[in-house]
């Protein structure tokens, strides 16, 4: 027995005593920071290890070391920070909330045929989707349905047989459900030829149409907007297209995607005309400048769509003057960081911000786009990629940075929109209807601050809700989600990145008009002008955690942003020393909840609506106006009144002050 006991002893020591051998001999992916990365990089040599990646940006490197040349390294006093367990991807956390539940859509177009309409579904599930319920309704001129087609299935005419007017449920028995299995299409046929047939006068938002699955699952059709393709809508609701007919079109101005990649479409690689406008590419993944930076992913190219396409918005058949992109012709610069599924390496991502820094003046870069978050691993004083961000700050470069989309929950903003200085986006949504406001809202899943340390963000909302753009159709999310492919081909998607590409493009063409704002007047201009959701109250609609100073639109920050305000209580020289603890100036409420001094007596305690509300209004025009139509009376019980009623009047001022000016010339640089 004590044989046996010490032959098993003896294996275990001999197990374990190898393990940690072969543990302390393999390379780990580590950070090293000290008082420069030519300091980091020499002891990295002297023990054996490889450099990976020079950070001089941050005065750091990546390196690979096992663990017993990285404790020999650790010695040194040179090094004040270090990061070993980078070996594995820092990516964030995977999104599962939807691999067992519900993964059904339905296509974001509705398809006319002869007959009726065509609606396709997908399942993304490998099993089949089993429907429970169809919910239609459709316009009285076509008559009652016809025929129900599912796939290759015929819907039996007795579900729906007995059914008048224009709308029916049909609810199907168990036994008897049909399924989606990948792709397959709902047509309806109607008693009577649809008006024009496939080119019917009638719009997708006529009709109402809902799939339920087995599983609690559900998918209903969009509104839609009457003629995507040929306008995205975004420029006209943020007051972008109001400037390109008065030739600013961001001419002149350098912005630094770093995303993804770019797809060399045309309308991406010339401006309007016609001009190459591309001016540099660098692929921080293999740290090679020059060459294609493929777009694998797609959301790149989406980011950069949004930015800068240069085609033409037309209505009714003619050019209305204004283009797709925010700022069409702004010159670009690609920087690929993500990887095909959109995922990022933190080395990677300070090497690409490292990369623009350094190549400013080269390519006079002023604005640099950071359309992606992932969850803080650190206080953003100890964050490499926010360290990055506010050097590039420093160095006079915008620096615009997605909240993420994590919402509703508070502290979900990403980094490095937890970055104080950068100016960080939100999302507001239209609601498929750009022609009015009164149901533009914040989404859940916009990302709300406080961030760890105790600031406010978002610094604004901006227009992120079904973004239309390009994308190459070889894409991994156009392979993903071809629900939101527009038949002509462009991409249509909703997120906190993509209302922050648009806000890149408001800031080019605020450059364009005044080349010598500084990243914090750019931010001032933004902040200082945003429109804040008001209730009828005169109380906030949305926590400035959740809208931070307001929706942004491009004519309010150039008729109306000051200068001088942005980022005015923070201190640049003294966060650049690494290692300072600056914090924001949220509190921590008796229920745990983070909160402002006096923020309930200025935000409402009711949830705003989604959709349409009768009590929210975006800015103090709208609000005060509205007080004024509905002939309120009352006005003192409540002092916010008073308050949006001056800040009207100032508001009002500054439009009629800057109305009686000569119109100013843009230079011909900025028009030709």
């Amino acid at each position: 027995m004590k044989y046996s006991l010490n032959l098993v002893s003896f294996w275990i020591c001999l197990i374990v005593c190898c393990s940690l051998r072969a543990s302390e001999s393999e390379p780990l992916q580590v950070l090293l920071q000290g008082s420069s990365s030519y300091e980091m990089s020499a002891l990295v040599k002297n023990v054996g290890g490889t450099v990976t990646h020079d950070l001089h940006l941050i005065d750091a490197v990546g390196a690979k070391l096992n663990r017993v040349q990285l404790e020999e390294v650790l010695q040194s006093p040179l090094v004040s920070r270090y990061i070993d367990d980078l070996s594995d991807t820092n990516r964030p956390e995977d999104e599962t909330e939807e691999s067992e539940g519900c993964r059904v859509r339905g296509h974001i177009e509705l398809e006319f045929t002869a007959q009726g309409i065509r609606w396709p579904l997908y399942n993304k599930h490998a099993t089949p989707a089993l429907v429970e319920r169809l919910e239609l309704e459709w316009p009285g001129v076509l008559g009652p349905v016809t025929a129900i087609l599912l796939g290759d299935a015929t819907i039996d005419p007795e579900f729906y047989r007995d059914e008048t007017g224009t709308s029916l449920t049909v609810v199907f028995p168990p036994a008897s459900r049909p399924s989606v299995t990948g792709r397959a299409d709902l047509e309806v046929n109607f008693q009577s030829m649809l008006p024009g047939g496939v080119d019917s006068p009638l719009r997708q938002r006529d009709f109402s149409l809902e799939a339920a699955f087995a599983g609690d699952c559900s998918t209903d059709l969009v509104p839609g907007y009457e003629n995507n393709h040929e306008d995205f809508y975004y420029n006209s609701v943020a007051g972008v297209e109001a400037l390109h007919l008065q030739g600013v079109t961001g001419r002149g101005v350098t912005i630094a995607v770093v995303d993804s990649g770019l797809w060399e479409h045309a309308n991406l690689m010339n401006d309007t005309s016609g001009e190459n406008r591309v001016v540099a590419r660098y692929d921080a993944l293999t740290d090679v400048e020059g060459s294609e930076v493929v777009d694998d992913s797609g959301h790149g190219t989406h980011m950069t769509s949004i930015i800068a396409h240069s085609g033409e918005t037309i209505r009714d058949g003619r050019p209305t003057g204004a283009f797709k992109g925010v700022a069409p012709d702004a010159t670009l610069v690609a920087v690929k960081v993500l990887d095909r599924e959109g995922l990022a390496h933190v080395l990677e991502i300070v090497r690409a911000i490292q990369w623009v820094v350094d190549n400013r003046e080269k390519y006079d870069i002023r604005i640099l786009n950071l359309s992606f978050a992932q969850k803080p691993r650190w206080p953003y004083w100890n964050d490499p990629v926010d360290q990055a961000a506010l050097r590039a700050w420093a160095a006079g470069i915008a620096v615009v940075a997605a909240a993420g989309n994590d919402g509703p929950d508070v502290e979900t903003i990403g980094s490095p929109g937890n970055l104080p200085y950068a100016i960080t986006v939100g999302a507001v949504t239209d609601s498929w209807t750009p022609h009015t406001r009164s149901d533009d809202y914040i989404p859940d899943f916009s990302s709300r601050g406080p961030t760890p340390s105790g600031h406010v963000k978002p610094d604004v909302v901006a227009l992120g809700g079904h973004m239309t753009g390009l994308i190459n159709p070889d894409s991994a999310i156009a392979k993903e989600q071809p629900e939101d492919i527009l038949r002509t081909g462009e991409f249509v998607s909703t997120g906190s990145s993509q209302a922050t590409a648009l806000v890149s493009g408001i800031l080019a063409l605020l450059l364009q008009l005044e080349p010598d704002l500084a990243p914090d007047d750019l931010k001032c201009k933004l902040i200082s002008s945003a429109e804040p959701a008001i209730n009828r109250d005169g109380k906030l609609a949305y926590s400035p955690f959740q809208q931070g100073y307001g929706y942004v639109t491009a004519t309010r920050a150039v008729i109306l942003g000051r200068r001088g305000c942005g980022n005015v209580d923070f201190d640049i020289q003294a966060d650049l020393k690494i290692g300072r603890e600056f914090f924001g100036p949220a509190i921590v409420n008796e229920d745990g909840s983070p909160g402002l001094p006096g923020l309930e007596a200025m935000v409402s305690s009711v949830t705003s609506k989604k959709g349409v509300s009768k009590t929210r209004r975006w800015g103090v025009k709208d609000h005060i106006e509205r007080l004024e139509l509905e002939h309120v009376s009352d006005q003192s019980q409540n002092e916010r009144q008073a308050e949006w009623l001056a800040l009207y009047r100032q508001e009002r001022a500054a439009v009629k002050n800057l109305s009686r000016r000569p119109t100013p010339e843009i230079s011909s640089k900025a028009t030709d």
